[in-house]
This record gives C-alpha cells, sequence and structure tokens, in this order.
C-alpha cells in the first residue's frame, strides 16, 4: 500500500505544542499525527450504530420492488403477531 501526503495547517500553538510532544517521547512529530488521526478514526468507527454499518455495507434499501417506507410506515404492520 502507497503511503499518501496531505498538508495540515496547525496555529503557532498547536504546532509548539506538538514539537514539544515529539521531543518528550522522542519521535516525529508525523509519527504523533498520525497516531492521533489513527485513534480518532477508530473511536468514531467504534461508535457507529447497526444501522450505520449496514449502511455502509450496501445493505440498506436491497429489496428491488419493495415499497419504500416498508419498514417504518405502521400500514404494513397491520394485522402482524396477532393471533
Amino acid at each position: 500500500m502507497k503511503d499518501h501526503r496531505i498538508t495540515v495547517r496547525l496555529s503557532h500553538e498547536t504546532r509548539r505544542r506538538l514539537r514539544a510532544a515529539a521531543r518528550r517521547r522522542g519521535t516525529r512529530e508525523s509519527d504523533l499525527i498520525r497516531k492521533a488521526v489513527e485513534g480518532q478514526l477508530a473511536a468514531e468507527e467504534a461508535s457507529l450504530t447497526a444501522y450505520d454499518h449496514a449502511k455502509k455495507a450496501g445493505l440498506i434499501g436491497m429489496v428491488k420492488g419493495a415499497v419504500r417506507d416498508l419498514s417504518t410506515n405502521p400500514k404494513y404492520l397491520e394485522g402482524f403477531g396477532s393471533s
């Protein structure tokens, strides 16, 4: 997999803090940024609902020819579950 380069603008204060954190940890600023971005994306993905995952996988709306509001319109549930 090929890495890609992006440009990010930081305030002077944020850059100063980033530089200091990199020095304290003995690592590069770019490594800290990559780790922070990965952590943010992982946290966001962990909070996705089952609906979000199904939509992302392309599973929402898979029934061709069905009415669009089949799962939300109460009129389609009349008599369902009654004895």
